[in-house]
């Protein structure tokens, strides 16, 4: 499962655009659902959630989000705001009361965050194939807004790549490919099927908790394109991460998010990013499985192009 040295780089094979348009459609579910702005979240049926349901055994919760970041960081370059706006000052004296601000550009690398179909297009194109310059504009997006996905209750499968390597975690920049996740569903005992969530712990969190942060945006671990076409044949409706699930630098010329591309903009398939995977990755190694009840719930934000997140594990 190593890098393989006639691939080159660790973030290797590189792929050319010609290579990447033909998996783009190779990939793409465009006209499948009615309800095309929910995209791959119309996989998940009442069947799905009962099946869901029924991995949450122990009862164990375990939360995916990470703390709500106002420090600046080369991790974290537009701070989350937080701030208190009353102190027990202002209405009636008893009973006194205190209220505070939040405020996040959260399409980032320092927040856990839910990425709706909406925030990203592929040359000019959202989901589906509607012109963004159509659906998006100064007042938000008219398709494929948070709204429409609603809540998310589904099987949750974790890929803990460093456990199944018997490293700590892996160096930015390592590509994570298709036969990286065969390798690791064979180690971990589980089958990612349709309709699951599909979280990638590359074990970024606790290499900035040992060595500090970096810019993400410049190298970080995460999936292969020819890791695409394998989640795709699953039938995924979500994939997460500990990073935001494409390998920086991309190995796709011209493009910096190949897989949000594809996942986003061909499949209609939502993203997490910057998930805290350890807590989860400690329960599941102690549980003995790799498949899980997850809950996602976003913000009910007419028009917003996703929303900060904290999903919920439940073993």
């Amino acid at each position: 499962m190593g890098s393989n040295p006639a691939e080159g780089p660790a973030n290797g094979p590189a792929v050319s655009r010609e290579d990447f348009d033909a998996l783009f459609e190779t990939v793409r579910t465009w006209g499948r659902w009615a309800a095309a702005d929910r995209g791959a979240w119309n996989r998940v049926t009442a069947e799905h959630v009962r099946r869901a349901t029924a991995t949450a055994r122990s009862g164990t919760v375990v939360p995916l989000g990470r703390p709500w970041d106002t420090h600046p960081g080369p991790d974290n370059t537009k701070p989350a705001l937080h701030h208190m706006s009353e102190l027990g000052d202002v209405e009636p004296p008893e009973p006194s009361v205190y209220k505070d601000f939040l405020a996040v550009d959260y399409h980032g690398k320092g927040v856990s965050h839910l990425d709706a179909l909406s925030h990203i297009a592929y040359r000019g194109r959202l989901y589906g194939g509607r012109a963004a310059r159509d659906e998006v504009d100064a007042a938000g997006a008219r398709f494929g807004s948070v709204s429409a996905l609603g809540p998310l209750v589904t099987r949750g499968v974790l890929i803990d790549l460093p456990a199944v390597l018997g490293i700590e975690w892996l160096e930015p920049g390592r590509a994570v490919h298709a036969r990286d996740l065969v390798a690791a569903e064979r180690a971990l005992g589980v089958t990612v099927g349709d309709g699951d969530a599909v979280l990638l712990r590359s074990g970024a969190l606790r290499r900035r908790r040992e060595l500090g942060p970096w810019n993400p945006g410049l190298a970080s671990a995460g999936w292969h394109v020819d890791a695409v076409p394998l989640l795709a044949e699953r039938a995924v409706a979500l994939l997460g991460a500990d990073g935001d699930s494409d390998v920086r630098p991309s190995p796709v010329e011209g493009l910096h998010s190949p897989v949000h591309a594809l996942a986003v903009a061909a499949m209609g398939v939502p993203l997490l990013d910057n998930l805290d995977l350890e807590p989860l990755a400690a329960a599941c190694a102690e549980a003995g499985r790799y498949a899980f009840m997850l809950v996602v719930t976003p913000l009910n934000v007419p028009g917003g192009t996703g929303s900060p997140v904290s999903p919920v594990a439940i073993l």
